[in-house]
């Protein structure tokens, strides 16, 4: 939802708030905040209080700032272990992060992005952008790209529409258009790559987790950099990775997870 639209009221207002806390990733100050903000000072104000009352938000009165607050912290453990993969997916990702000696990422869509819900070290460990509770683009990640290829045509048309297709690196996919025809091969396949797609010497290989009935749970993927490894090599893990999604979608099988 686009900020200061109204189509939820004042409970949307109240999760933009705390998306803009929350994304500025350390305390912040309401003078900056209500730069950032689409909503006029006073409500911006009344919000806050509001949302530092019920323990969403914590106000440090030395410091002025805001954080997100200890009963969000609560309410995220409790998600956490209700609504995500990584709980009950821990054990097959283990086993294929020992198995490949490269990342091992666990990831769900939320809004049309993704969202990495759990994430295994390489035995040489790389920096790059993941990590468990980011959110990321889905349109230039092998694991978005592999979910986005199983949803629905109505639910693949929202995704698309939510995606911004900023051309990370020259091997981007920028256009809807170029996308779909990959999404098209990466049904047939049964995997998708990222080739460097979102960050330059990045690639790995995905395989989406789809439930007994075809519902995009999550995905699984491989990653390595093209320093180690190229495409083709990662070609070798795909029965592993494809093995790993389908335990792990097993293994999901009645518990309820949100539809993405």
């Amino acid at each position: 939802m686009k900020q200061g639209d109204g189509v939820d009221g004042t409970v949307g207002k109240a999760f933009d708030v705390l998306d803009q806390v929350a994304v500025a990733g350390r305390p912040v100050r309401f003078a900056e905040l209500l730069e950032g903000s689409a909503y006029p000072k006073a409500t911006l104000y009344r919000l806050l209080q509001t949302l530092t009352r019920q323990g969403m938000l914590a106000l440090d009165p030395d410091l002025g700032t805001y954080a997100p607050g200890m009963r969000l912290v609560r309410l995220a453990h409790v998600a956490w272990a209700q609504s995500s993969l990584a709980p009950l997916a821990r054990p097959m990702l283990d086993r294929l992060a020992v198995q490949t000696g490269e990342t091992v990422h666990l990831a769900q869509l939320d809004q049309g992005q993704v969202l990495y819900v759990d994430k295994r070290h390489a035995a040489r460990p790389v920096e790059m952008f993941s990590s468990a509770g980011k959110v990321g683009p889905a349109y230039c990640t092998g694991v978005g790209k592999a979910m986005l290829a199983h949803l629905p045509d109505a639910a693949l048309e929202d995704a698309l529409a939510r995606q911004s297709f900023h051309r990370f690196t020259a091997t981007t996919l920028d256009t809807p258009q170029a996308l779909k025809a990959e999404l098209r091969a990466i049904r047939a396949n049964g995997h998708a790559y990222d080739r460097e797609e979102h960050e330059a010497g990045i690639i790995c290989i995905a395989a989406p987790i789809l439930s007994q009935a075809g519902r995009v749970l999550g995905a699984v993927s491989v990653t390595t950099t093209t320093a180690h490894s190229d495409l083709a090599g990662l070609d070798r893990w795909a029965a592993p990775i494809k093995q790993t999604a389908a335990a792990i979608a097993t293994a999901a099988e009645g518990w309820q997870f949100p539809q993405p």
